[in-house]
């Protein structure tokens, strides 16, 4: 405690760093206190020897870096002298130097770092003491610049027709933590890959006392993910999609919907698809439609409603 406080006597917070400062501090203090850097140094290995010397001192800098917002390596040297760098031992290099290092990652090596991630989780959710964690799977996409390798033209809100990547991963809600993900082609179906990755997950935490339950949108609405957490003794809640096989059924009059809060209603069905094995459990909830868009629908009561279904093997109330 008193070498921090002596670290912290040392730093100019002067204008045009505090910004910085203010949140590096406590990013690298947790990562120093949670024993990452140490377990990049054992676990993280490289064939070549002087890549292993140097590899520690990178990935400080591109965490630091990507921790401020920093999207482009040439602007890491706007990390170049910040005081609170220089106390924490972390030489910024150029970022040609930088890119030479990111070049020596292989499939190798990216799974060393995978498994670390995955030692750090393990840590925090042993020292939370939790029984049960939900676990949200989801992708994204990151736009890019210039012909990456991999990259494709996809789902790209942000820069429409731009060649991107789709990033699949892996958050546990109670802990906000990252748990795992991996990086796709832009144009790949969200689902994909999505069952591999709930496997891995559960080979890696799930211990007899530990409750896990998977929650995904509608883009993971399949079967064969199901199948996977069922398998694995998890629960889930997956947002279903408003096929014509669910909606025929919550439109019948013999379906009982209940009153909820804020005008919501919702009903429970066990029901199955028309490609799928067995009936499972279902969650419909429903809400009015905005009064302008209902004044010009049909009389049938069906149709003043927007729904949402949900696939889960919980007991999740109706």
């Amino acid at each position: 405690m008193k070498k921090d406080l002596i670290l912290i006597n040392k730093i100019d917070f002067a204008a045009k760093n505090l910004t910085s400062n203010a949140d590096l501090f406590l990013l690298l203090e947790n990562a120093k206190t949670n024993g990452i850097f140490e377990l990049i140094d054992t676990d993280l290995v490289f064939d070549n020897e002087s890549t292993n010397k140097i590899k520690t001192n990178h990935i400080k800098t591109i965490l630091c870096g990507h921790f401020i917002g920093i999207e482009k390596l040439e602007r890491l040297k706007l990390l170049q002298g910040d005081p609170l760098i220089n106390e924490f031992d972390i030489s910024v290099k150029e970022p040609a130097t930088v890119s030479r290092f990111l070049g020596n990652f292989s499939y190798k090596t990216t799974q060393m770092f995978r498994d670390i991630n995955f030692k750090v989780f393990r840590t925090l959710l042993f020292k939370s003491k939790l029984t049960s964690i939900t676990i949200d799977i989801d992708s994204s996409d990151v736009n890019v610049e210039g012909h990456q390798e991999g990259t494709a033209n996809g789902y790209n809100p942000k820069r429409l027709g731009n060649l991107c990547y789709n990033i699949q991963f892996a958050f546990c809600d109670e802990l906000k933590a990252y748990i795992t993900g991996f990086v796709r082609s832009g144009n790949t179906y969200t689902a994909n890959g999505a069952a591999e990755m709930i496997k891995e997950i559960v080979a890696n935490i799930k211990t007899g006392d530990l409750e896990i339950l998977f929650r995904m949108d509608s883009g993971y609405f399949d079967e064969d993910i199901i199948k996977t957490i069922e398998s694995l003794g998890c629960k889930y809640l997956i947002k279903g999609k408003e096929y014509s096989t669910l909606a025929s059924q919550v439109t019948d009059p013999s379906i009982l919907f209940v009153k909820g809060e804020e005008g919501r209603e919702t009903a429970e069905l066990f029901t199955k698809l028309n490609t799928w094995d067995k009936d499972r459990r279902f969650v419909v909830s429903r809400v009015l439609k905005p009064e302008k868009e209902r004044a010009k629908l049909s009389l049938l009561e069906s149709d003043e409603y927007e729904y949402f279904f949900f696939v889960t093997n919980t007991e999740l109330p109706s």
